[in-house]
């Protein structure tokens, strides 16, 4: 499948999403919201991947919302239509936004995002819904939405508390600073900083290896958990965690583990099985 907004390509059981508009900085056109979670729900659909890099190209990652999203997306309706209709209406368009970033969340894989340059508005509500962020030394970060009257809302407000200490992520929603990627590294939005973005996506690439020979159940098992346990207590993460692991857990990729360790090889695993929804044949 062809997309307008994003690069794909799949090698070695990892898939390297990246965004292709670096003319346009990597703008959120209204073809970007449907080809992302597009895109995620294929790789998931498949399972040919077992890990998935989210990167750019040119100057910047994103310059986040693209401004023809709020003229082209069902923003504006006609001067006559009734207010409280109208208000439903935004509701789903919100909502529909922010299911394209909480796809990032609910593939079975992990995402790892690479970013260089800016990562603004939008940009961060999409990075924060990945499982971990590397970037460049002349990266930064800025909740754009506050610059422009406005709150933002696919997910920056409600994930970024969860990864950095939630006075820090305040004060940057709160006064739309740029964070630079030395203090993104210190207060823990960022793993890594690399002084290219060639090192910084070979870095990047390298983590994803070592991830895709894991077991895939057992990392899209720990994805579930951690998950799970980002919006839940610990006694009804724990709960949850035994009920996974009575039904999910089966000695098979863990003899290969030993099995393998014997032999001095890498463990081979079987991918997990692809999706089908029930209505198809």
């Amino acid at each position: 499948m062809t997309h307008s907004c994003f690069d794909l390509e799949v090698k070695d059981k990892v898939a390297h999403l990246r965004l292709c508009r670096p003319d346009e900085l990597n703008t959120m056109t209204r073809a970007f919201w449907v080809e992302l979670p597009r895109a995620l729900r294929e790789l998931d659909a498949t399972a040919k991947a077992r890990v998935v890099v989210l990167s750019s190209t040119g100057k910047h990652f994103s310059a986040g919302m693209d401004l023809s999203v709020f003229a082209g997306a069902g923003l504006t309706t006609p001067a006559t239509t009734e207010i409280a209709r109208l208000r439903e209406m935004l509701r789903r368009t919100v909502l529909e936004l922010q299911d394209s970033f909480n796809a990032l969340e609910e593939i079975r894989m992990p995402v790892l995002a690479a970013i260089q340059g800016g990562c603004i508005g939008g940009a961060v509500d999409m990075v924060s819904a990945c499982d971990a962020r590397y970037c460049t030394t002349d990266a930064f970060f800025c909740v754009q939405e506050t610059n422009l009257g406005m709150v933002a809302d696919c997910g920056t407000l409600q994930r970024l508390q969860h990864i950095m200490p939630s006075g820090v992520a305040r004060e940057l929603a709160y006064t739309g600073r740029r964070l630079p990627a030395t203090r993104a590294k210190e207060v823990g939005l960022v793993n890594e900083l690399f002084d290219t973005q060639e090192t910084m996506l070979a870095a990047v690439m390298q983590v994803a290896t070592e991830i895709a020979e894991h077991s895939p159940l057992a990392v899209h098992g720990t994805k579930e958990m951690l998950n799970y346990a980002r919006e839940h207590n610990v006694a009804e993460s724990l709960r949850y965690m035994a009920a996974w692991q009575s039904g999910m857990f089966h000695a098979t990729d863990m003899m290969e583990c030993f099995v393998a360790k014997a032999e001095k090889r890498k463990p081979v695993f079987e991918d997990l099985v692809p999706i089908k929804k029930f209505s198809e044949p």
